[in-house]
């Protein structure tokens, strides 16, 4: 991004605050147990400390701010995978966010079972989430595929981390050529 001219600022859910990062821990030790409507609120706690404290200020200053997850995130997995009910997550979620929307959100569409065996074949070590069952990364991966509304655009997951990687720039190229135009001898 820096050969376009821009320097984004990266925020990762959950983290990127020091309240965000001890949730973080907590929420994803294997060895912890968090009933579903603990998880919901733990997850919009970091998120919200990460909105005031992170993202608004960004945004404030006319920057680009890069998530990896957002509200769409606890609507998969506390809405859909974990089954607590749509309005109150989604209220709970408006709360976290203090109105902001991404502009665009990339979905990654991998099926579960790809997800899960890139997981464990790249040597990482599972949280608690990713050692959930896999009716519950079949659930997550069914509510993302399904996802839709303004800004939502999917990706196939299934690619190349490299066929990946470009498809997401032609993306964000297509939508914002003024900001994200090609660079010569890039993508």
């Amino acid at each position: 991004m820096l050969e376009r001219g821009i320097d984004p600022v990266r925020v990762r859910e959950p983290g990127g605050t020091p309240v965000a990062e001890a949730v973080r821990l907590a929420l994803l030790d294997p060895k912890h147990e968090v009933a579903p409507i603990a998880e919901l609120f733990l997850f919009l706690a970091a998120r919200a400390d990460l909105v005031a404290r992170v993202i608004e200020p960004a945004l404030a200053e006319g920057k680009v701010v890069i998530a990896d997850r957002f509200a769409m995130s606890t609507e998969v997995y506390q809405g859909r995978a974990r089954g607590i009910d749509r309005a109150l997550v989604h209220m709970a979620n408006e709360s976290a966010v203090a109105g902001i929307v991404p502009d665009i959100t990339l979905v990654v569409d991998v099926p579960a079972d790809v997800g899960l065996r890139r997981q464990r074949d790249g040597g990482l070590v599972l949280d608690r989430l990713d050692q959930e069952d896999v009716d519950f990364h079949r659930q997550v991966a069914e509510a993302y595929r399904a996802a839709s509304g303004p800004g939502v655009i999917h990706v196939d997951g299934t690619v190349s981390p490299e066929a990946l990687l470009d498809a997401s720039w032609e993306v964000l190229a297509a939508r914002y050529s003024e900001t994200f135009g090609v660079v010569e001898g890039s993508v």
